[in-house]
């Protein structure tokens, strides 16, 4: 009885041939679902973005990265800054990359 169990065992921990093909075949998927999940919608995303901070002229409002609301004031062309109006006269010299969104289209604050 313990000689056939023991038979049994090992004939399961010996690897089956075929068993490297249905490896590679998961490994694969897993990728792909990966690839098809995460990395496209993100570089989908990151692309929209910087349509965005492209499109960007003045009198857009925007919002930073740090959650600062300002409207865009001046872009100086072939530079990578931008002057947003924040309030009454203060204005402030950013990063076009710091810009994360427009909010001209969301409800007045208050």
């Amino acid at each position: 009885m313990t000689n056939a169990l023991i038979t049994l065992l090992q004939a399961a921990a010996q690897p089956q041939g075929g068993s490297q093909t249905g490896f590679w075949l998961m490994i694969i998927a897993v990728f792909g679902v990966m690839y098809f999940f995460m990395i496209r919608p993100q570089r989908k995303q990151q692309k929209e973005l910087e349509k965005f901070r492209n499109q960007l002229k003045k009198g857009d409002k925007v919002v930073t990265a740090g959650g600062i609301y300002g409207t865009v004031a001046e872009i100086p062309e072939g530079s990578n800054s931008i002057l947003i109006k924040v309030d009454g006269e203060v204005k402030l010299r950013l990063d076009k990359n710091s810009i994360v969104r427009d909010y001209s289209d969301a409800p007045a604050q208050q």
